[in-house]
């Protein structure tokens, strides 16, 4: 099935905060979910997710569904895996601790969680606040369970998402795949 290519209301270009050699990236996992057969995406609105984001706002087969804060979007996963969707989770890195909690009932319930992570208070970041978070990340969701997997070059992006897309859908288990900034690119205080 072909999907259509999102064009903002004013005609302006998408921009994200991507480093130049990884513009593809969220493209890649645009075709990824599809090919899964995702039907829902859940976001907390981040830049580093925008590109991907407006995809699937634009995408009839999709349903994008905007969120007030990430452990909404483990219910909406719970939810749709019930109702015999499939469910993608997206949210930055400060966004994870959010989820600990939820993340129990996953493991105990064995629902498929494939969560896409994009990482802040790493790579060149100017926010102090994001640090801790950041450097929490992979063991607070390897203690609640969660396959963590982390991808360093935007290449491996697309490959990495679908395996882990698998792995939660075959085996309904939560799985993160942590984005680097380094892919992301840091976002500069302006």
């Amino acid at each position: 099935m072909k999907r259509a290519e999102p064009k903002r209301s004013n005609g302006s270009p998408v921009i994200g905060h991507r480093s130049q050699n990884s513009a593809s990236w969220p493209d890649d996992i645009y075709r990824v979910i599809g090919d899964q057969g995702v039907r829902q995406v859940t976001y907390v609105p981040d830049s580093g997710h925008a590109r991907l984001i407006e995809l699937v706002r634009a995408d009839r087969n999709l349903r994008a569904i905007p969120l007030t804060t990430e452990e909404e979007g483990v219910a909406l996963a719970v939810g749709a895996w019930l109702g015999g969707e499939r469910s993608v989770l997206l949210m930055q890195s400060s966004g994870s601790g959010n989820c600990i909690n939820m993340l129990g009932m996953v493991q105990e319930c064995r629902v498929p969680l494939p969560m896409l992570i994009t990482m802040r208070g790493e790579w060149g970041e100017f926010n102090p606040w994001q640090v801790p978070m950041s450097q929490a990340t992979v063991p607070a969701l390897t203690a609640m369970g969660v396959a963590v997997r982390t991808v360093e070059h935007a290449e491996e992006v697309g490959e990495t998402v679908k395996a882990a897309l698998q792995l939660a859908f075959n085996t309904c288990r939560a799985v993160a795949v942590l984005i680097s900034q380094r892919v992301v690119g840091a976002k500069q205080f302006k």
